[in-house]
């Protein structure tokens, strides 16, 4: 059980929820915060002075004034209105994030909701199968991602659309959950239908909401969504970036480069953190290879850089990915609200957390981070199939002309990498005014955080096609071996992937191997070496 206190939740915990089904409950002490606040909206309510979203209309409406009768219908008319959201539906895993984290933020204490509504929002995550169906699109990440956010909160109140969780592909999705926890983090949007808000509510025990004011503005002004996607993402690209360590140390013995480029002495004397790391990870991981001792004093005074600056390059990676980290702890555990409640003194204030502008750079930051990972692993994969530049056949085939080997993986490196300098120009650079020019600037975090998402996943592909690779010629390099910890990578890859004989499509091999990086299966081969 994770308990929410809206200052505390780690994205391990939000991985945990979304991917494990991990339950929540709020704090004893949020809880007593919800109701202090709670009761200055109530006091608020009841009087003749305008507090936005409260007893007056929304953006450019801020200055009409509604009537007390009619403060239930306020909130009812902002969320049908609000979900014009389109596109692909959000993953049930990115679902589950947001209403995680949307429920992190009200535990604050700033949101003026009711207690009963904060646990309704909860008891969606903890009943299995009542995933929202959230459009991907529509949100300009400023006063928060509205739509998403909007359509997310309809289900509460017996509304709008949730994916239908009994259908067969869904039944064997979570079959396949409850046997290898590790494959959920492989998993894709599991749909082939959606059914009612009511429904999906009948079937879990549940009952609509009634909301009280104020209610459908605490439920839709903020990031969540946006830092959902980010934070998943995020988690992926960090595993991203330790499978790449591994996949060079694959490459740079396959290729009988220098282990001494990763001495601790030299990056100590420039000690970005993330360099350090790196380097020290591909240090471990060639140590004791019969490969490289084969050649220690082959004459060879350097490698090219894509071998010997490979620390320098994913280190750097890492420092950004840390950054990002770090905006995504303090935004999951921050009031994204407007106007904010402070039960302390009883104000209602106006301001504007819910502007994405944190997000949409951090994903911009991350979009552009896990290029040059990718950028310098296809260089690596390169080298390996130029039989120039590695010394191994052509294409890592034996029968080359005959058969075209990997020739054409590489070729499909080389086009994903070149996607992802598209996908990294940022859209946080971009702005729309909305609402009558009364949001006059917005963030796109969500545009920004969708491409983010989007890279990592194209990164983890370029990177998958070098392991590919290297794994095919420490192959052809036998009998020679490679260290015990690469050997035990090799053994992983070749229990799902078979050694190259004869052609065959190697999409496939691909994407298995990609799934063992998404999964963290590879970096736990190397029994803990990889940071």
């Amino acid at each position: 059980m994770i308990l929410l206190d809206g200052s505390s939740l780690t994205i391990e915990q939000l991985l945990a929820i979304a991917d494990r089904g991990e339950r929540v409950a709020l704090s004893d002490a949020a809880r007593d915060r919800v109701r202090r606040s709670r009761a200055v909206v109530d006091r608020r309510a009841r009087g003749a002075e305008p507090a936005y979203g409260i007893n007056t209309g929304f953006g450019s409406f801020a200055e009409v004034a509604i009537a007390p009768d009619a403060l239930e219908a306020l909130q009812l008319n902002l969320l049908r209105s609000h979900a014009a959201g389109l596109g692909d539906p959000l993953p049930p895993r990115t679902v589950r994030a947001t209403i995680a984290l949307r429920a992190n933020v009200l535990a604050k204490g700033f949101s003026g909701i009711a207690l009963d509504t904060v646990e309704a929002l909860i008891a969606l995550l903890n009943r299995r199968g009542v995933h929202p169906s959230v459009p991907s699109r529509g949100s300009v990440g400023a006063s928060g991602d509205l739509a998403p956010l909007a359509h997310l909160a309809l289900v509460l109140i017996g509304e709008g659309e949730v994916l239908d969780d009994d259908d067969d592909d869904q039944r064997k999705g979570r079959k396949e959950r409850k046997e290898d926890q590790n494959a959920l983090r492989a998993s894709r949007v599991l749909r082939s239908s959606v059914i009612s808000g009511s429904e999906a509510l009948r079937r879990a025990g549940l009952k609509p909401i009634t909301l009280g004011p104020k209610e459908g503005l605490a439920l839709i002004n903020g990031t969540q969504p946006s830092t959902a996607v980010l934070a998943l993402a995020l988690a992926a690209a960090e595993r991203v970036a330790r499978a790449a360590d591994i996949a060079a140390a694959l490459s740079i013995d396959a290729l009988r480069g220098s282990i001494h480029p990763f001495e601790a002495r030299i990056h100590d004397a420039r000690p970005f953190r993330g360099q350090r790391t790196s380097a020290a990870n591909i240090e471990a991981l060639m140590r004791g290879s019969g490969i490289n001792l084969s050649h220690e004093r082959c004459g060879k005074v350097q490698d090219a850089y894509s071998l010997r600056c490979a620390a320098q390059v994913h280190g750097a990676v890492r420092d950004a990915l840390r950054f990002i980290r770090e905006t995504v702890d303090i935004e999951a555990n921050s009031a994204t609200d407007n106007p904010m409640v402070f039960a302390d003194t009883g104000d209602i204030v106006s301001g504007g957390n819910f502007h994405g502008a944190p997000i949409a750079i951090a994903a911009d930051l991350l979009a552009a981070a896990v290029v040059p990972l990718a950028t310098i692993s296809e260089r690596r994969t390169d080298r390996l199939v130029d039989p120039a530049l590695s010394g191994l056949p052509a294409f890592l085939t034996r029968d080359g002309g005959l058969k075209s080997g990997l020739m054409l993986a590489h070729v499909t490196a080389a086009a994903v990498a070149s996607e992802l300098k598209s996908l990294a120009h940022p859209s946080g650079v971009d702005t729309i005014p909305t609402s009558a020019n009364r949001e006059d600037h917005v963030s796109m975090s969500m545009t920004a955080a969708l491409k983010a998402e989007c890279a990592v996943s194209r990164a983890r592909e370029v990177i998958a096609i070098e392991i590919l690779c290297a794994c095919q010629a420490i192959d052809l390099l036998a009998p020679l071996m490679t260290s015990p910890a690469l050997a035990a990578v090799h053994g992983l890859v070749r229990s799902r992937v078979p050694a190259l004989d004869d052609d065959r499509a190697p999409a496939p091999d691909i994407v298995a191997i990609a799934q063992l990086i998404e999964t963290s299966a590879l970096e736990d081969a190397c029994d803990a070496l990889v940071k």
